[in-house]
């Protein structure tokens, strides 16, 4: 029997998209750090690798943050995205300045390498992260249960 009836699925939730951006930034990243050993040695590889958990630990906190705030409260999901957004980059900021004071940069990481996998890492996981949105299916809202045109019986 054909109907014209919707099919209701569960609505994708977005960390779909998060977790795709996560792993694409994570293989680059990862990827620049085997370069720089190979390339130039321990100290790169130092950078590289601190350039990959600042990349993953400061974007996946936040997007996954934005991401859990939007599914429960779609409200404020704007407020809280720039909030985040500038807690970023203070804590992006708070740890290179870390890192430069303690004087680990030149010696044991290299700032090179560094800057360079934070800005490949953080290119990879916005792109990512923008084409999987684009492209997924999750609607601005969820229709109620039961009749689907809204009429009665």
């Amino acid at each position: 029997m054909m109907t014209t009836e919707t099919l209701h699925r569960t609505r994708d939730t977005g960390a779909r998209v998060l977790l795709g951006a996560a792993a694409a930034a994570t293989v680059v990243t990862l990827g620049a750090a085997l370069l720089a050993l190979f390339v130039a040695g321990s100290a790169a590889a130092g950078g590289a690798l601190v350039g990959a958990l600042l990349v993953l630990l400061v974007f996946g906190m936040g997007a996954f943050a934005v991401n859990a705030v939007a599914s429960m409260m779609p409200a404020a999901s704007l407020l809280v995205a720039l909030l985040t957004y500038t807690l970023q980059v203070v804590l992006m900021g708070l740890l290179f300045w870390t890192l430069s004071t303690s004087g680990a940069l030149g010696e044991q990481v290299d700032e090179r390498w560094l800057a360079g996998t934070v800005i490949a890492g953080t290119m990879v996981w916005l792109t990512v992260q923008i084409r999987q949105a684009t492209r997924a299916r999750i609607p601005a809202f969820d229709l109620p249960s039961g009749d689907p045109t809204g009429g009665e019986s």
